[in-house]
């Protein structure tokens, strides 16, 4: 890891060390991959206006999202079945967040147990990314086991009622492993998961009153890209939206995240935080998404390369490399905190 320098350079690391077909899985997109391709260039294609001569000797990083003070504007996305980059999968993701001092959101299709990965984050924040299940007992069963072992808000995905055509996954055979660790397990040991039989609950805005029935802790509605369903959510009494195009993996064409940001944040006005996730690469990435009303990002590939290339240690070096290009961006730019980084940076 020490030839690591960027975000980039962890993803060359992985694909020496993965099978194809994993590889395949969590670099491709949805059918041309376009979007895919669109995630990154209008980060890319936005440019910076910096002003000099501002006191930046102290870079302030702090945010609050859904009543929780972080040190920093970046947590890690929900990503499946975490034992197919490396054996010690979520666990070692969480190890590497607590060290980092990011939020992590355990993915659904988690391959160790909610109770596993807290004692491995050892502390630090974890959320809960929900996927409604077929079996509506294993989420309510789900949700109270994850309160109990220290989540503190939870991310329901709305932009999956099916999967999205993933043709370069296809071209690779990739399959789930068979015999894959999981803790979702009925009495005859079949996965109680229905994501990961294909057969998807059809999610609708009633459904967001149930599980907000079922718990107390915050809950934010992953995957919207439409202004009018960042209304409809904050109606639906979501804490939080992360504008999310699933890592460009579902519906090919759909917008860049940081082009449909605007007109969500136009809409709900400060009412709930934002946040944002596809194509983060770079400090100046996570710039760019806080000056367009995002409170925060969260990334997703880049930690699944750094867990693949150094397990524990790689996450973590992930989200440090993110973070002093961050503080780094913000220097350069004379802006000393992150309530300084509006439009006006943005050239």
């Amino acid at each position: 890891m020490a030839d690591c320098l960027t975000l980039d350079d962890f993803e060359a690391a992985a694909r020496e060390c993965l099978p194809h077909a994993v590889y395949e899985y969590i670099a491709g997109g949805a059918a041309d991959e376009v979007t895919l391709g669109w995630n990154r260039q209008a980060l890319q294609r936005m440019r910076l206006r910096p002003h000099v001569l501002e006191d930046v000797s102290s870079i302030d990083t702090r945010v609050e999202i859904a009543g929780q003070a972080l040190p920093f504007p970046i947590l890690l996305a929900p990503v499946a079945y975490q034992r197919i980059f490396h054996p010690d999968g979520d666990v070692a993701t969480a190890r590497g967040a607590g060290a980092a001092g990011a939020v992590y959101v355990v993915s659904t299709a988690c391959t160790a147990s909610i109770e596993e990965i807290a004692a491995a984050a050892g502390g630090a924040p974890l959320w809960l990314q929900i996927y409604l299940q077929l079996d509506r007992g294993f989420t309510r069963d789900l949700l109270a086991r994850a309160e109990a072992a220290g989540v503190r808000a939870f991310c329901l995905t709305v932009d999956t009622p099916v999967l999205g055509t993933r043709n370069r996954q296809a071209r690779a055979n990739f399959a789930v492993p068979a015999g894959l660790p999981t803790p979702h397990l009925d009495a005859e040991g079949r996965t109680r998961l229905s994501v990961v039989s294909g057969k998807r609950e059809p999610v609708t805005w009633r459904d967001v009153e149930w599980i907000r029935s079922m718990t107390a802790k915050p809950l934010l509605l992953k995957g919207i890209l439409d202004a009018g369903d960042a209304e409809n959510a904050v109606a639906a009494g979501a804490a939080g939206i992360i504008v999310s195009n699933h890592g460009a993996r579902n519906l090919d064409t759909v917008p860049a995240t940081i082009e449909a940001l605007p007109q969500i944040a136009e809409r709900v006005d400060d009412r709930v935080p934002l946040l944002l996730d596809g194509g983060i690469r770079r400090g100046t990435d996570v710039v760019k998404a806080l000056a367009l009303g995002a409170k925060a990002v969260l990334i997703g590939r880049p930690y699944a390369y750094g867990l693949a290339a150094g397990g524990a240690d790689g996450v973590a070096r992930v989200i440090g490399i993110l973070r002093e290009e961050l503080e780094t961006a913000m220097a350069l730019l004379g802006r000393a905190s992150i309530g300084a980084l509006d439009r006006s940076v943005l050239w």
